[in-house]
């Protein structure tokens, strides 16, 4: 065989057998609604086009992401719990947080609103809701959303009520579930639920979307910020640290910036820019 043949045969065994790079894939631990927003899908082959690096990714509560890199079985979270996260970073599990951006919670229920909880504040709301005992589905997952949840019913000054799934005569429901599984039991028990607004602007273009609407919005306790991070290295030696790095910085690049601020849903933005408000 011609010496240049063999040469370009070992290359090609060479390319194969020790990937560039380039071709590295990271793992993402990840919120619910990053991917029932869809916002995976369009930010996955944007972020490989801008740095070469694929990303495959599990999508959990954000207390079950987090959890994900303490046991370091991920290389980079995205996640919206700001003050499990600030204890997290604190405790040396995660390093390089970056808020970014973020869109905002809403109190939802069916269009009758039997509560009467319309226009009222998220903490009157919750308290009308337990008062008549009317049905509130919670995730009840240590998700993001359950987190604020529950901050929302100490303000409040109420105990975080119990109940479960299965208990049909209780008026207040833990799903155990994702965002887009608890509001179809929301709909199915005339109930309410809190949701991230963009899970909910997806469920709204669903056969079973007129089935809730907004009833609370605006609060300020109702803010949901997004944040991005590297499990620490040095905790989890498994960690890709340079890719990891890049992650974090490219929501900042134009690219993710305009992917971000181009992410909409009939007309409606799913999710703002921190970067935006300044």
């Amino acid at each position: 065989m011609p010496l240049r043949k063999i040469l370009a045969y070992a290359a090609v065994l060479l390319f194969f057998s020790c990937p560039p790079a380039w071709a590295e894939t990271l793992t993402l631990a990840t919120t619910t609604s990053t991917q029932d927003t869809g916002l995976l899908d369009v930010m996955a082959p944007a972020f490989k086009k801008d740095t070469g690096i694929d990303l495959k990714w599990v999508a959990v509560g954000t207390g079950k992401a987090l959890e994900l890199g303490k046991n370091c079985d991920a290389d980079v979270l995205l996640v919206h719990a700001p003050k499990a996260e600030e204890e997290y970073v604190a405790q040396g599990y995660g390093v390089g947080r970056k808020q970014f951006m973020y869109n905002d919670f809403v109190l939802v229920g069916p269009p009758s609103d039997p509560a009467g909880i319309k226009g009222k504040s998220a903490a009157e709301a919750l308290s009308i809701i337990a008062g008549k005992k009317a049905a509130f589905v919670s995730r009840g997952d240590e998700s993001g959303t359950h987190k604020a949840e529950k901050e929302l019913w100490q303000t409040a000054g109420l105990p975080v009520p119990t109940g479960k799934a299965e208990s049909r005569g209780a008026w207040y429901i833990q799903a155990g579930q994702g965002m887009m599984s608890t509001l179809t039991m929301a709909f199915e028990k005339n109930g309410y639920t809190l949701a991230d607004r963009g899970t909910f602007i997806k469920f709204e273009a669903t056969d079973r979307g007129k089935g809730l609407v907004v009833l609370v919005e605006g609060d300020p306790s109702l803010r949901n910020v997004y944040s991005a991070m590297m499990v620490n290295p040095e905790k989890c030696p498994s960690v890709k640290k340079e890719a990891a790095e890049k992650f974090v910085a490219w929501w900042s690049s134009p690219s993710a910036e305009a992917l971000v601020r181009g992410f909409t849903l009939g007309g409606k933005p799913l999710f703002f820019l921190l970067s935006d408000e300044k």
